[in-house]
């Protein structure tokens, strides 16, 4: 037996490697490529579905209008000197807050309830909303901003939202004049406060007049003083007239030509840019993060030469053709055909070789891709044996019965006898195969059984596989998982080859290296690695050349 374990298997025993966790760009595109025809097709069906629906939303119309304030006014009215009185500079962010309070937004309120010049279910809607607004303390409908410099210079911009553009324009109007009313005022309540103070001084000088108990030189002075305050009293009267407030319009609202919402097309556009961003963050995710063989590159890290990469067929073709038929008619040729020739490669000209398939763990495709090989190494001319040693789960006779339901049987040993590898273990002496296609037999595992250990811990397991082998160039041998069952490792010791198949996205890296650690401690001779049921584009499929796979037409 031939031993085909190099120096690179020595690999094996260094520690995990960093590069496994690595991922380069080529990698993170390849995994987001794989998803992106669902991230398109999630993206087109999410933003047509906000488009429709942003065109069945009521229309926002949307009015501003300008207030401008200076920092210097004057509110002093102490002296009563001038005939302008004006109120103080408004701190940062005392208009937003009065905006907000039941002072301005009451009158707003009130106002909109009011005015005919709005239909009856425009005006019933704004009121409920702004009311609604002022329980909560959270005015959207309504917007204040403001641009001041240091010295309380600046302009405040309000901007009001209405279902038709009279709405917008007319609650931008009546929130202005509600804020400049409640800006007068604050500087009238400084005369307000005057007034009242001098009032309160003209009681008590009457009151000192009246008491009678007051000297000639008294009462001439609190005559005058009387006097004073009547002067002071009749200019506060004047200057209530003629108070202002800080804030002064710039200009009343224009109507809006057009609503600002709802913007179907816009909305449409932010939702698929959104979905295709997350879609694609979301893979790229999944990508770092998948710790499966995905392509060649991951198998390198384990020191050991990648023989075939073989796409994915269909489910379809495989159900209604079966395996082989369908690897022929989608392309397979090629695919095979460079595993055929790196294996054969490896394993020179000696007839009779032995070549175990197996796998990490079940469904990974070893028993269809054993059976797509054979086909492969008979159109070359070679014989080729198929031993189905899986004894727990054997599937060859499944498949190769959806090529070709009516087999023959031809001798392999002796005369008549076992038609199954479990019967053919009990009596070596008298095996039949069955002749699956021309240059292809194949020994079918039989029923399922539980104790396939004690049949395959044969003394003579090896010189029995030798005997069997004599007859054909390639002996493949369907094993049963490595990580599932020790069945192959008893089997692999008698083999002169050991091939590993690992699907594409679902054999996690951890698997391949635990049952190469099980295949080194049993000394088995792991030629290599088939990468199975890889997706391919069709640009991938013309470089690897399965495009041009000829067509062959079976009788049926």
């Amino acid at each position: 037996m031939t031993s085909y374990r190099s120096s690179e298997q020595e690999l094996l025993d260094l520690p995990r490697q960093d590069t496994e966790t690595e991922i380069d760009l080529g990698t993170l595109w390849r995994g987001i490529r794989r998803q992106l025809p669902w991230i398109l097709l999630t993206a087109a069906i999410l933003a047509l579905g906000v488009y429709f629906w942003s065109r069945l939303q009521p229309p926002v119309y949307e009015a501003s209008s300008s207030l401008i304030t200076t920092g210097n006014g004057n509110g002093n009215v102490g002296s009563l000197g001038g005939t302008l009185v004006t109120a103080p500079p408004l701190p940062e962010g005392a208009l937003q807050e009065a905006l907000q309070g039941p002072v301005v937004l009451g009158e707003v309120i009130r106002r909109v309830r009011t005015d005919t010049r709005l239909a009856p279910e425009v005006r019933s809607e704004l009121a409920d909303d702004l009311q609604k607004e002022l329980r909560q303390r959270k005015v959207t409908t309504i917007d204040l901003a403001s641009r001041l410099d240091m010295g309380g210079n600046g302009i405040y911009t309000i901007t009001a939202q209405g279902p038709t553009a009279q709405a917008a324009t007319l609650l931008t109007d009546i929130t202005t004049e509600a804020l400049l009313n409640w800006d007068k005022g604050r500087a009238l309540s400084n005369v307000e406060r005057a007034e009242s103070g001098l009032r309160a001084q003209m009681t008590e000088i009457d009151r000192q007049l009246n008491s009678g108990s007051v000297s000639g030189l008294e009462r001439q002075t609190l005559i005058a003083a009387r006097a004073t305050v009547e002067r002071n009293l009749a200019q506060a009267a004047i200057q209530a007239q003629g108070t202002a407030g800080s804030l002064e319009r710039v200009a009343p609202a224009v109507p809006p030509l057009r609503p600002v919402s709802p913007r179907p097309l816009r909305n449409a556009v932010l939702t698929g840019l959104l979905v295709l961003l997350l879609g694609g963050g979301i893979a790229a995710l999944r990508t770092v993060l998948d710790r499966t063989v995905r392509n060649e590159d991951d198998l390198l890290t384990f020191g050991l030469p990648t023989l075939g990469v073989i796409p994915r067929l269909r489910k379809r073709d495989i159900v209604f053709n079966g395996i082989v038929r369908a690897a022929r008619e989608a392309g397979l040729y090629e695919a095979v055909g460079f595993l055929r020739v790196n294996l054969l490669t490896r394993l020179g000209n000696q007839p009779g070789q032995r070549v175990m398939i197996s796998s990490t763990s079940p469904g990974e495709g070893k028993s269809s891709l054993t059976a797509t090989l054979a086909d492969g190494l008979s159109t070359s001319g070679q014989r080729v044996l198929i031993i189905d040693a899986d004894l727990r789960r054997g599937t060859q006779q499944e498949v190769w019965d959806k090529y070709e339901r009516e087999h023959s049987w031809c001798q392999l040993m002796g005369v008549g006898g076992a038609r199954t590898f479990q019967d053919a273990l009990r009596n070596p002496e008298n095996v039949q195969v069955m002749q699956a296609e021309p240059n292809v037999h194949v020994l079918p595992a039989g029923p399922g059984i539980h104790d396939s250990l004690v049949l395959l811990n044969r003394l003579d397991l090896g010189e029995l596989l030798r005997q069997w082998s004599q007859s054909y160039d390639v002996v493949l041998v369907d094993s049963p998982p490595l990580l599932a069952l020790a069945d192959g490792l008893v089997l692999g010791k008698h083999m002169d080859a050991v091939l590993i198949v690992a699907e594409a996205g679902q054999t996690s890296l951890q698997n391949v290296r635990q049952v190469l650690r099980r295949a080194r401690g049993a000394e088995l001779p792991v030629l290599g690695f088939i990468l199975n049921k890889v997706a391919v584009s069709a640009q991938e499929a013309k470089l690897y050349g399965y495009g041009y796979a000829p067509r062959v037409k079976e009788a049926r």
